[in-house]
């Protein structure tokens, strides 16, 4: 038994879930958001919440069950609050701009690199961090996925763009050789 699919979600005020044969739309200030669920599953909802239960009890429903509350619940957190994730540059004359809606980062090639964010997704830079906000979770960690790409930290200095919360294990430089 999934102990996660067994709870129910709580639907805010100000969000409206529509379920159309295996289609679940979340509708909210944010935005809005589409899934598709398995037919393995089965999502029922009311005025208050929704719950998630299998159609079926074979291997596969159960593995699928737990996934499916998460990504409704994300899904219904999105459209409600948004999500954030925030990433720090770290080296000497490395920095980060907005020009219009695109972000430029200047990272010690020698070239600008352009990041150019999807719909539905805002950029802002304060100093050396960069803030990836947006109301769809999976979309918000790609693109902070992808502006970390373009330098990821190295290990000596810790230099190159990092998560916030992101802990850089340091490594020994050459060590001067004894006589």
């Amino acid at each position: 038994m999934s102990r996660i699919g067994k709870l129910p979600i709580i639907i805010p005020q100000g969000v409206t879930v529509n379920l159309n044969d295996r289609v679940v739309k979340v509708v909210g200030p944010k935005g809005t958001l589409e899934y598709e669920h398995s037919p393995l599953i089965k999502v029922t909802t009311n005025d208050a919440d929704i719950r998630i239960e299998l159609a079926e009890d074979n291997q596969k429903a159960r593995e699928l069950w737990g996934l499916v509350r998460t990504l409704l619940s994300n899904m219904i957190e999105g459209v409600s609050k948004g999500f954030e994730k925030q990433l720090e540059i770290v080296g000497i004359g490395y920095r980060a701009q907005m020009q219009g809606s695109k972000l430029v980062l200047n990272v010690g090639y020698s070239h600008p690199v352009d990041v150019v964010p999807p719909e539905g997704i805002n950029l802002k830079v304060e100093k050396n961090t960069i803030t990836v906000s947006g109301f769809d979770k999976q979309l918000v960690g790609e693109v902070a996925a992808k502006i970390r790409s373009v330098r990821k930290p190295e290990p000596y200095k810790g230099k190159g763009i990092k998560y916030s919360n992101e802990y850089i294990r340091r490594k020994a430089g050459k060590a001067a050789k004894a006589r």
